[in-house]
């Protein structure tokens, strides 16, 4: 498998423009436009994804057909809140440059506020993911490992990152529990991102890592493949797939209303799609 050792792309300025007419367009050709920085599913409305881009967020359709919902601007960081199907977060950059601080969405993606700068912002959190167990515990990184625990109005830095930090995820059963996927194995903190501790798959590249419902851990290790634990057994991990190729996983996504329904987003803005828990992918659009 070829490995890819670059896994942020560079942001670019943009011009601010409004919200563009409602025209759809297949994700193949949404993926030679943009970059995908994050994915969730949608919670409301008649959307089955939402795409976090370098151009603004888009709505995709059960078909595969993309629909742009927000003003143009790069959502870098991008997460749903677990408490309201109409609240999301995101972190990047403004379509006139500079960076954006931490965003917040309360009619599903279509506008945006900023909450706060961050510690020493404004911050461009590449990596941050709200806790499943307490919504108002939020995590993102720049300039250290940065902790919210109001919802996002005030933050601190927590400490430093383990090195070579790819993703992030919060634990669905402590708030003040992490975990990062790095170029160097997977870690884990027990207190809100002061301090580390290596977890598993030490010296191997772990690209994306997400908390599942019922204290399940999904992430993507390169060599090995798709592979699940549970937190309460964070060091015994089953591989459910490794049929990717040159794909490298890098965003997750779990339906909430159903566990074994995941999609992902890949360094090559492949959208895929499970319908068994990971076992199986297929490109998002064409599940049988």
């Amino acid at each position: 498998m070829k490995i890819v050792t670059r896994f942020a792309f560079a942001c670019a300025a943009v011009t601010l423009a409004a919200i563009p007419p409602a025209s759809a367009e297949a994700l193949k050709d949404l993926a030679g436009k943009t970059h995908y920085h994050g994915i969730a599913f949608a919670r409301s409305g008649s959307a089955t994804l939402l795409l976090a881009t370098h151009n603004g967020l888009f709505a995709v359709d059960s078909n595969g057909e993309a629909t742009q919902v927000s003003l143009v601007q790069d959502y870098m960081g991008f997460s749903p809140n677990p408490a309201d199907p109409l609240t999301y977060f995101a972190s990047g950059h403004p379509s006139g440059g500079g960076n954006s601080g931490f965003l917040a969405s309360t009619d599903g993606g279509a506008t945006w506020k900023q909450l706060s700068a961050g510690d020493g912002g404004p911050v461009d959190f590449h990596q941050m993911d709200v806790s499943p167990a307490d919504p108002k515990t939020i995590y993102g990184a720049y300039g250290g490992l940065q902790a919210s625990r109001d919802g996002g109005e005030t933050w601190s830095v927590m400490g430093e990152p383990p090195a070579a930090l790819i993703a992030i995820a919060a634990s669905s059963v402590k708030a003040e529990q992490i975990y990062a996927a790095t170029k160097n194995g997977l870690h884990m903190s027990v207190d809100a991102g002061a301090s580390w501790q290596p977890l598993f798959f030490d010296g191997e590249v772990v690209s994306a890592i997400k908390a599942g419902p019922n204290g399940t851990l999904l992430a993507f290790v390169l060599g090995r493949g798709f592979v699940k634990t549970t937190e309460d057994k964070p060091r015994d991990w089953t591989v459910l797939s490794n049929g990717f190729e040159n794909a490298i996983p890098l965003h997750v996504a779990v339906d909430p209303a159903d566990g074994n329904h995941l999609a992902l987003t890949t360094q090559a803005n492949d959208v895929l799609e499970s319908r068994d828990g990971g076992a199986t992918w297929t490109p998002f659009g064409k599940t049988p």
